[in-house]
C-alpha cells in the first residue's frame, strides 16, 4: 500500500463531494460539498482543495450502470475527469468504479439518523468518502492502484 493521502470525488449535476484520507489511507473522512453547476468555480475550487490537501492522487468516481456499461453520465465525467487532471497536473487522477455509492452513502446516513432533505447537503460527499474507501480497500487487497489512470492531454 502506498503512503499518502488522497483524494476522492465524487461528480455531480448539482453538487460534487469530496473526501480525503489519511496518509496511512486507513480512514476516509468527508471534506466538503462543492456546488456543482458553475463548472469552472467548481473546478477552481477543486484545485484549490487539492493544493490544500497535497494528495498523492486523486479518485473520481465513474458512474457505469450495475452491466458494467458506461452511458452520458459516465462520458460526462470521464471529460470533467480530464478538465480536472490539467489542472492539478502533476498529481496523478483515476477514474474508479462507483456503482450503488449514493445508494450506500444514503443508506448509511438514513441508519445514522439524518433526514432526507438534510442528507442531501451531506449525501455527496457520503458517497465519495465510499468511493475513496472502496479504492484504498482496492489497493490494500490487489497491492496496485486503483482504476483506471486520466492522462492530463494539455
Amino acid at each position: 500500500m502506498r503512503r499518502g493521502r488522497r483524494l476522492a470525488i465524487d461528480v455531480g449535476d448539482a453538487r460534487i463531494g469530496v473526501a480525503s484520507c489519511d496518509p496511512d489511507g486507513v480512514l476516509a473522512t468527508p471534506v466538503e460539498t462543492v456546488p456543482g453547476r458553475d463548472v469552472p468555480a467548481a473546478k477552481r475550487r477543486l484545485s484549490e482543495i487539492v493544493a490544500e490537501y497535497e494528495p498523492i492522487e486523486v479518485v473520481v468516481g465513474l458512474p457505469r450502470s450495475l452491466s458494467g456499461s458506461e452511458g452520458p453520465a459516465a462520458a460526462k465525467v470521464r471529460a470533467f475527469a480530464q478538465d480536472v487532471a490539467k489542472i492539478i497536473t502533476p498529481v496523478p487522477v483515476r477514474l474508479v468504479d462507483e456503482r450503488m455509492t449514493t445508494v450506500t452513502a444514503t443508506h448509511g446516513l438514513r441508519a445514522s439518523g439524518v433526514k432526507a432533505k438534510k442528507g442531501r447537503a451531506v449525501v455527496d460527499q457520503a458517497a465519495a468518502v465510499v468511493i475513496l474507501q472502496s479504492a484504498l480497500e482496492t489497493e490494500r487487497v490487489s497491492g496496485k492502484a486503483p482504476g483506471e489512470s486520466v492522462e492530463p492531454f494539455i
